[in-house]
């Protein structure tokens, strides 16, 4: 196997909406057949105008409510409630579920890395989001190029955020161990690698996470994997989620 080789994506401007982002990432480096691109939800959301300014929101009563208990601006917390399915816990942050199963703190709006009075949305399908790119590059470059967009995350049980996958193309978000045989022959029976998280991970190390200007990262030779794409649990599944709804209903 060739050694993996992780480059981070130098030189793009601050993305503004309207902005091709392939043609941008296609432009500044050479893509090669099979590379696993990387960039983060903020720019594909600024540069589709997933953006809306505080002073165009009115907040609701339930807003108005949160934003007290958590000592957050009420405007901003509707934007949240707004990108929300459902809410699974309300105090000390608001944790919330979106329409395509992602469940993160407010939502994943945002108002880092974008101009003061305004809030960043996650892109509502990122799957999509991901097809498209894949096939933008294709087009321009004839190169088979895997996608992932990538979204900071916190985790239960441990300090510190890590990049999460949100949306991918090209590849199966898990590679499953079942059936195989482990070292001495045991047969695995639950070990299932959320691949697509573990590369959104270290391209989140490389992104950084204040003022770096590295929004997109390349992952050459990254062998293939045979897997599937259940990547979040269903409802009857999640355990932690169902502990939570019930303390906060």
């Amino acid at each position: 196997m060739k050694p993996i080789q992780v480059m981070g994506v130098q030189g793009l401007p601050l993305i503004q909406a309207g902005d091709d982002i392939a043609a941008m990432i296609c432009e500044n480096t050479p893509l090669h057949e099979g590379d696993v691109l990387c960039i983060a939800s903020t720019i594909y959301s600024k540069s589709k105008g997933y953006t809306k300014p505080l002073l165009a929101i009115t907040p609701s009563e339930r807003a108005v409510r949160l934003g007290n208990l958590n000592g957050e601006d009420p405007r901003f917390v509707q934007a949240v409630l707004d990108a929300s399915t459902d809410i699974i816990m309300e105090h000390p942050f608001i944790l919330s579920e979106l329409s395509f199963g992602h469940i993160g703190v407010r939502a994943g709006v945002d108002q880092s890395n974008i101009e003061d009075g305004m809030v960043i949305f996650l892109p509502p399908d990122p799957m999509k989001a991901a097809d498209d790119l894949r096939d933008e590059i294709k087009t321009i470059t004839g190169k088979d190029v895997g996608t992932i967009i990538t979204d900071t995350c916190g985790r239960s049980f441990r300090r510190g955020q890590t990049g999460n996958a949100i949306g991918w193309s090209g590849m199966v978000a898990i590679r499953d161990f079942r059936g195989d045989t482990d070292l001495f022959g045991h047969v695995l029976k639950i070990t299932e690698e959320a691949v697509v998280d573990e590369i959104a991970g270290f391209a989140n190390f490389v992104m950084g996470e204040s003022n770096n200007g590295v929004p997109a990262v390349i992952f050459r030779n990254c062998p293939a994997w045979a897997g599937h794409d259940s990547l979040y649990f269903r409802s009857e599944e999640d355990i932690t989620k169902r502990v939570l709804k019930k303390e906060w209903s």
